[in-house]
């Protein structure tokens, strides 16, 4: 896997066989940081399921101020503290062992972008609903991929979409005032 732009572009991270593991591809992290546009200097992303750190490392390569990157599988996480340790420890990526659930129960922490790749079929989306709550803002965006589209998830509505195989991907914003709202359409 290589980063596609900012700062680590065309760096390439290693990442381990694991069950379940899917690495964004590089076409649709570049839509996806093209949806968002190119410099989130200042943002706070949250990487709920890290996995290979493809979306957490570049949104650090693209001048996030913070990047929490969640990940509970021991060979994952060795993974991303290697590639975390490759790019000379940006001061802005913080590795968290644990659970999604675990870790929105833990912190008080606001993010502008949340990062949720969950394994499929296995009834995360449900589950974080609740919880996100803790964690967002009115501006706040989600960043979602799923086996299947997701239009709505409680008070945000998909304001991008698009599809790579088998794999649905979605940027998705509140309903708030649009003065408040984040460019994104």
């Amino acid at each position: 896997m290589r980063i596609v732009g900012g700062e680590f572009r065309r760096r390439q991270l290693r990442f381990p066989d694991s069950a379940g593991l899917r690495p964004t591809p590089d076409r649709v992290r570049e839509t996806l940081f093209n949806w968002l546009g190119q410099d989130l200097s200042g943002w706070q992303c949250l990487d709920l399921f890290a996995g290979s750190g493809a979306l957490g490392f570049e949104a650090a390569s693209r001048g996030a101020e913070k990047v929490v990157m969640v990940e509970k599988a021991a060979p994952v996480l060795a993974a991303l503290q290697a590639n975390h340790a490759l790019l000379h420890h940006p001061a802005s990526v913080q590795i968290w062992r644990g659970d999604a659930l675990q870790y929105l129960d833990s912190t008080t922490a606001r993010f502008d972008l949340v990062f949720i790749d969950p394994p499929y079929r296995s009834g995360w989306l449900d589950r974080l609903l609740p919880r996100l709550e803790r964690v967002t803002t009115a501006a706040t965006l989600l960043y979602v991929e799923a086996e299947n589209p997701v239009t709505r998830f409680g008070p945000w509505h998909r304001v991008r979409y698009g599809t790579a195989g088998e794999v649905h991907y979605q940027l998705l914003q509140q309903d708030t005032d649009p003065r408040e709202a984040r460019d994104c359409t």
